[in-house]
Protein backbone atom coordinates (compact mmCIF):
# COMPACT_ATOMS: atom_id res chain seq x y z
CA UNK A 1 0.00 0.00 0.00
CA UNK A 2 2.79 2.39 0.95
CA UNK A 3 4.60 1.74 -2.31
CA UNK A 4 1.41 2.12 -4.34
CA UNK A 5 0.52 5.51 -2.82
CA UNK A 6 4.06 6.78 -3.31
CA UNK A 7 4.33 5.47 -6.87
CA UNK A 8 1.05 7.21 -7.70
CA UNK A 9 2.27 10.54 -6.32
CA UNK A 10 5.66 10.18 -7.99
CA UNK A 11 3.86 9.97 -11.33
CA UNK A 12 1.48 12.86 -10.60
CA UNK A 13 4.26 15.16 -9.41
CA UNK A 14 6.63 14.19 -12.21
CA UNK A 15 4.06 15.53 -14.68
CA UNK A 16 4.37 18.85 -12.81
CA UNK A 17 8.16 18.87 -12.82
CA UNK A 18 8.39 18.08 -9.10
CA UNK A 19 10.66 15.27 -7.91
CA UNK A 20 8.98 12.93 -5.44
CA UNK A 21 11.18 11.88 -2.52
CA UNK A 22 9.88 8.72 -0.90
CA UNK A 23 8.70 9.09 2.67
CA UNK A 24 9.46 6.39 5.20
CA UNK A 25 6.83 4.64 7.30
CA UNK A 26 7.40 4.01 10.99
CA UNK A 27 4.99 1.55 12.58
CA UNK A 28 5.13 1.38 16.35
CA UNK A 29 3.17 0.51 19.47
CA UNK A 30 2.84 2.93 22.37
CA UNK A 31 5.95 5.09 21.89
CA UNK A 32 8.45 6.11 19.21
CA UNK A 33 10.94 8.92 18.64
CA UNK A 34 10.45 11.20 15.62
CA UNK A 35 12.13 14.23 14.09
CA UNK A 36 9.16 16.19 15.47
CA UNK A 37 9.42 14.86 19.03
CA UNK A 38 7.99 11.90 20.88
CA UNK A 39 5.27 9.90 19.19
CA UNK A 40 2.80 8.36 21.61
CA UNK A 41 -0.32 6.32 21.07
CA UNK A 42 -2.41 9.35 22.13
CA UNK A 43 -0.84 11.40 19.32
CA UNK A 44 -2.52 9.42 16.56
CA UNK A 45 -1.02 8.96 13.11
CA UNK A 46 1.06 11.90 11.88
CA UNK A 47 3.57 13.03 9.28
CA UNK A 48 6.78 14.70 10.38
CA UNK A 49 8.20 17.08 7.73
CA UNK A 50 11.50 17.27 9.60
CA UNK A 51 12.42 13.64 8.83
CA UNK A 52 9.87 13.00 6.04
CA UNK A 53 8.39 10.02 7.86
CA UNK A 54 4.84 8.87 8.56
CA UNK A 55 4.27 7.55 12.08
CA UNK A 56 1.42 5.18 12.78
CA UNK A 57 0.81 3.51 16.12
CA UNK A 58 -0.64 0.10 15.26
CA UNK A 59 -2.99 0.49 18.21
CA UNK A 60 -4.69 3.29 16.24
CA UNK A 61 -5.82 0.80 13.60
CA UNK A 62 -7.31 -1.36 16.38
CA UNK A 63 -9.07 1.71 17.76
CA UNK A 64 -10.28 2.77 14.31
CA UNK A 65 -12.00 -0.59 13.95
CA UNK A 66 -13.25 -1.21 17.48
CA UNK A 67 -13.90 2.21 19.01
CA UNK A 68 -14.70 4.28 15.93
CA UNK A 69 -16.49 1.59 13.92
CA UNK A 70 -14.35 1.99 10.79
CA UNK A 71 -13.07 -1.51 9.96
CA UNK A 72 -11.39 -2.72 6.81
CA UNK A 73 -8.10 -2.55 5.00
CA UNK A 74 -9.19 0.40 2.90
CA UNK A 75 -9.97 2.38 6.06
CA UNK A 76 -6.35 1.76 7.05
CA UNK A 77 -5.23 2.67 3.52
CA UNK A 78 -7.11 5.97 3.81
CA UNK A 79 -5.17 6.84 6.98
CA UNK A 80 -1.84 6.09 5.31
CA UNK A 81 -2.81 7.96 2.12
CA UNK A 82 -3.93 10.96 4.23
CA UNK A 83 -0.58 11.10 6.04
CA UNK A 84 1.29 10.78 2.74
CA UNK A 85 -0.89 13.66 1.54
CA UNK A 86 0.96 15.73 4.14
CA UNK A 87 4.23 14.57 2.58
CA UNK A 88 2.98 15.81 -0.80
CA UNK A 89 2.13 19.15 0.84
CA UNK A 90 5.68 19.27 2.16
CA UNK A 91 7.18 18.54 -1.26
CA UNK A 92 5.00 21.20 -2.89
CA UNK A 93 5.97 23.81 -0.28
CA UNK A 94 2.40 24.12 1.04
CA UNK A 95 3.36 22.95 4.54
CA UNK A 96 6.06 25.60 4.90
CA UNK A 97 3.79 28.42 3.68
CA UNK A 98 1.03 27.44 6.09
CA UNK A 99 3.41 27.25 9.05
CA UNK A 100 4.62 30.79 8.27
CA UNK A 101 1.01 32.02 8.10
CA UNK A 102 0.24 30.31 11.42
CA UNK A 103 3.21 32.03 13.05
CA UNK A 104 2.14 35.40 11.63
CA UNK A 105 -1.48 35.01 12.74
CA UNK A 106 -1.88 32.67 15.71
CA UNK A 107 -5.63 33.39 15.78
CA UNK A 108 -5.96 31.66 12.41
CA UNK A 109 -3.76 28.69 13.34
CA UNK A 110 -6.63 26.22 13.87
CA UNK A 111 -8.48 27.30 10.71
CA UNK A 112 -5.29 26.89 8.68
CA UNK A 113 -4.69 23.49 10.27
CA UNK A 114 -8.18 22.40 9.22
CA UNK A 115 -7.47 23.47 5.62
CA UNK A 116 -4.22 21.48 5.66
CA UNK A 117 -5.97 18.38 6.98
CA UNK A 118 -8.84 18.63 4.50
CA UNK A 119 -6.36 18.99 1.66
CA UNK A 120 -4.59 15.83 2.86
CA UNK A 121 -8.00 14.09 2.80
CA UNK A 122 -8.50 15.32 -0.75
CA UNK A 123 -5.04 14.06 -1.73
CA UNK A 124 -5.97 10.68 -0.23
CA UNK A 125 -9.00 10.75 -2.52
CA UNK A 126 -6.78 11.37 -5.55
CA UNK A 127 -4.86 8.20 -4.73
CA UNK A 128 -8.13 6.29 -4.18
CA UNK A 129 -9.28 7.47 -7.62
CA UNK A 130 -6.10 6.04 -9.12
CA UNK A 131 -6.81 2.65 -7.53
CA UNK A 132 -10.31 2.73 -9.00
CA UNK A 133 -8.91 3.58 -12.45
CA UNK A 134 -6.59 0.58 -12.15
CA UNK A 135 -9.53 -1.64 -11.11
CA UNK A 136 -8.04 -2.35 -7.68
CA UNK A 137 -11.03 -1.22 -5.63
CA UNK A 138 -13.31 -3.87 -4.24
CA UNK A 139 -16.94 -3.46 -3.28
CA UNK A 140 -17.18 -1.44 -0.09
CA UNK A 141 -13.65 0.03 -0.23
CA UNK A 142 -14.74 3.62 -0.83
CA UNK A 143 -17.39 3.33 1.87
CA UNK A 144 -14.72 1.99 4.23
CA UNK A 145 -12.50 5.02 3.56
CA UNK A 146 -15.43 7.41 3.96
CA UNK A 147 -16.30 5.71 7.23
CA UNK A 148 -12.76 6.22 8.48
CA UNK A 149 -12.79 9.89 7.41
CA UNK A 150 -16.09 10.45 9.20
CA UNK A 151 -14.89 8.53 12.28
CA UNK A 152 -12.01 10.93 12.88
CA UNK A 153 -13.87 14.20 12.31
CA UNK A 154 -13.33 16.75 15.07
CA UNK A 155 -17.04 16.99 15.81
CA UNK A 156 -17.38 13.26 16.33
CA UNK A 157 -14.23 12.99 18.43
CA UNK A 158 -15.25 15.94 20.61
CA UNK A 159 -18.77 14.60 21.08
CA UNK A 160 -17.34 11.22 22.12
CA UNK A 161 -14.86 12.81 24.53
CA UNK A 162 -16.88 15.61 26.11
CA UNK A 163 -20.48 15.29 24.94
CA UNK A 164 -20.42 18.60 23.09
CA UNK A 165 -18.83 20.16 20.00
CA UNK A 166 -16.69 23.30 19.82
CA UNK A 167 -16.08 24.19 16.13
CA UNK A 168 -13.62 26.99 17.03
CA UNK A 169 -11.23 24.37 18.41
CA UNK A 170 -11.32 22.14 15.31
CA UNK A 171 -7.88 21.27 13.89
CA UNK A 172 -8.85 18.60 11.34
CA UNK A 173 -12.37 19.40 10.18
CA UNK A 174 -15.79 17.94 10.79
CA UNK A 175 -16.79 14.45 9.70
CA UNK A 176 -18.85 15.96 6.86
CA UNK A 177 -15.94 18.12 5.68
CA UNK A 178 -13.49 15.23 5.77
CA UNK A 179 -15.71 12.93 3.72
CA UNK A 180 -16.57 15.77 1.31
CA UNK A 181 -12.93 16.53 0.57
CA UNK A 182 -12.01 12.86 0.18
CA UNK A 183 -14.80 12.59 -2.39
CA UNK A 184 -13.59 15.74 -4.18
CA UNK A 185 -10.20 14.11 -4.50
CA UNK A 186 -11.79 11.01 -6.00
CA UNK A 187 -13.28 13.20 -8.73
CA UNK A 188 -10.53 15.73 -9.26
CA UNK A 189 -6.92 16.77 -9.45
CA UNK A 190 -4.49 18.67 -7.22
CA UNK A 191 -6.21 21.91 -8.27
CA UNK A 192 -9.56 20.55 -7.05
CA UNK A 193 -7.95 20.08 -3.64
CA UNK A 194 -7.22 23.76 -3.02
CA UNK A 195 -8.90 24.02 0.38
CA UNK A 196 -7.30 27.44 0.86
CA UNK A 197 -9.53 29.10 -1.74
CA UNK A 198 -12.80 27.81 -0.29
Amino acid sequence: MLDDVQKTWAGILQQRGVTYRHAKLVLYRDLASSGCGRAESATGPFYCPEDEKVYIDLGFYDELKQRFGAPGQFAQAYVLAHELGHHVQNLLGIDRKVRVLQEQNSGAANALSVRMELQADCFAGIWAKSTDQRHLLEAGDVESALGAAAAVGDDRLQRMATGHVSPDSFTHGSSAQRTEWFQKGMKGTIEACNTFQQ
